[in-house]
């Protein structure tokens, strides 16, 4: 594969013990945005758990910036942000509290950018509550406000429009359309469909 490929998943299978997801699959993706899009039940969420290691596949490889998720699980997910949504495990935690949290473990940590994404999401009356008492938009706001400010390599967002109202869904086209310049990152978005004024660089549709 090509040398400027930041990512680079080869033969990779996995299947759940009452379905099989993917067979011997193969993309790779430079630095920039990469939407994966598909219906529901596609994978979409399956791949971004076994790019963030979550999940681990039955064969193939998962490679970022030469570190193997396989071979250097620890290397490979200091490397990576995912934060799951429709998990519950942030419940306790403030939204100020986790997003405190964040800098000590990525060491491309943006505090201005976290700040621009703060006021672009109107996310400062809900910084000193609890996860589980925010609404599904909230939530998602939170998360990728951190993803954003994350300066991870790979930088993971499942469903990104969950939730939010029209402004939100334009801050965030715009937030992506800044990180899309970013060199030696990759951000992959998946969703059913474009969100549109987004620079993708990369769309990857999963066969469903």
């Amino acid at each position: 594969m090509a040398d400027n490929m930041l990512l680079q998943v080869e033969g990779l299978s996995f299947a759940y013990p009452d379905c099989g997801v993917f067979a011997h699959w193969s993309m790779a993706l430079p630095a920039g945005l990469a939407l994966v899009r598909g219906d529901e039940s596609s994978g979409k969420t399956t791949l971004l758990r076994l790019l963030a290691g979550e999940l681990r596949p039955q064969a193939g490889q998962i490679t970022l910036q030469g570190q193997s998720a396989s071979g250097a699980p620890q290397a490979y997910a200091q490397q990576v942000f995912w934060a799951d949504p429709r998990s519950g495990e942030l419940d306790p935690l403030t939204a100020r509290g986790w997003l405190g949290s964040l800098p000590a473990r990525y060491p491309l940590w943006d505090a201005a950018a976290l700040a621009t994404h703060t006021e672009g999401f109107t996310l400062q009356e809900h910084l000193d509550k609890p996860f589980y008492a925010l609404s599904t938009g909230s939530k998602r706001k939170v998360l990728m406000a951190g993803a954003l400010a994350s300066g991870a390599p790979l930088t993971l967002i499942d469903e990104p429009v969950g939730g939010l109202d029209k402004p939100s869904v334009a801050y965030l086209a715009r937030a992506l359309t800044q990180v899309a310049a970013k060199p030696g990152r990759v951000v992959v978005v998946a969703h059913y469909e474009a969100l549109p004024g987004v620079p993708w660089g990369t769309v990857v549709d999963l066969p469903g």
